[in-house]
């Protein structure tokens, strides 16, 4: 998905909305960046962050190495899918290595890519599983392919909508907390996903970016005061695949 010509991917295979072809890494180039997250995460904590959250999902780098759509490789980083995993589990691995046990690290997991060639139920748990053996502190709901043709995070989208994504993982041996995310937009919504028991947690983004004061505004007790989101997309997304300013 980069707007520029030195993107890289598993295999150099162009995205149905990206402007290049990627350079397919190599496996030192694999190694290195997994070496780049640890570094990155080391850093966020010597600035003094509480924790990191590793992307995994929406069709990003690590969640290309997943899936045969996008990884078409035949070394140790490609074919079966406990070499297709590897890349996430390693880069979680490292950056638990490179950072204190009670710094957390949230993986974000796409739990349903809604491509074609997208990762299998299974493979999600098993995926879930790992990274939380390999150091993970909370797994965070990723939803959709930026190329993905079902709506994700539009208007459209019901409020919480995907939640039941999430719940779904419950259940299957995870000892960790798990993050509901998707067109949850006031207090309310969220705390109706967490009263029905669909996940532990909560994640906003586009709220936060319509409303800064979100969380104060709700913990004292004036949610009537948040300028809510719309999932309008508008300058949050919209204007940066156009290449406008905000």
């Amino acid at each position: 998905y980069a707007y520029q010509p030195s993107a890289v991917a598993p295999s150099a295979k162009k995205a149905p909305i990206g402007w290049f072809t990627p350079h397919a890494l190599s496996s030192a180039q694999v190694e290195a960046t997994i070496g780049d997250f640890a570094a990155a995460a080391a850093l966020a904590q010597e600035a003094g962050y509480d924790g990191v959250e590793v992307m995994g999902s929406e069709g990003y780098l690590i969640n290309q190495f997943l899936v045969t759509r996008t990884n078409h490789r035949s070394d140790a980083w490609g074919g079966s899918f406990a070499n297709r995993m590897r890349l996430p589990v390693e880069i979680v691995r490292a950056v638990r290595g490179a950072v204190s046990a009670d710094f957390i690290l949230i993986f974000r997991l796409s739990m349903l890519d809604l491509v074609r060639d997208g990762s299998s139920w299974e493979e999600v748990v098993e995926l879930a599983q790992a990274v939380e053996e390999a150091g993970a502190t909370i797994i965070n709901t990723g939803i959709g392919w930026h190329e993905a043709r079902v709506p994700t995070i539009a208007t459209s989208v019901p409020r919480g909508g995907f939640a039941w994504v999430t719940q779904k993982l419950k259940g299957h041996g995870l000892s960790i907390p798990l993050v509901a995310t998707n067109r949850i937009n006031t207090p309310e919504v969220a705390e109706a996903v967490l009263a029905s028991g669909q996940a532990d947690m909560v994640s906003m983004a586009r709220p936060l970016l319509a409303d800064p004061d979100f969380v104060n505004k709700a913990a004292a007790g004036t949610p009537e005061l948040i300028n809510t989101c719309i999932a309008c997309n508008q300058a949050c997304l919209d204007h940066t695949f156009k290449m406008q300013r905000a």
